[in-house]
């Protein structure tokens, strides 16, 4: 992906906002509810977040590693997880703000 950690962290943050749009708008309900597509679907998405998140997270850090940059790649490593947790706990600190006035 990137060399910029906030800039991987984003675009996840980015990804789950926007597969958790579709999930919640979809219709309540599907011709898939009870049949064995459900679960199909459910761990097809599962699997596809996971490589895309671990695309995200760890692509450019394992291609630095294996140009022998292992302290660069650890770094960017630990700089985009850090940058998703603040990410995270922005969103979340924003939605108490905001649920508590309402």
């Amino acid at each position: 992906m990137s060399k910029n950690p906030l800039v991987n962290a984003l675009v996840a943050s980015a990804y789950i906002t926007a597969l958790v749009s579709v999930v919640f708008n979809a219709p309540k309900t599907t011709p898939f509810e009870n049949t064995i597509m459900a679960p199909i679907i459910f761990l097809s998405v599962f699997v596809l977040s996971a490589a895309v998140m671990g695309f995200l997270f760890v692509y450019q850090p394992l291609r630095l590693f294996f140009e022998n940059k292992q302290q660069e790649a650890v770094k960017l490593f630990l700089l985009t997880v850090a940058s998703f947790a603040g990410i995270t706990a922005t969103v979340v600190a924003l939605w108490l703000l905001l649920s508590s006035l309402l």
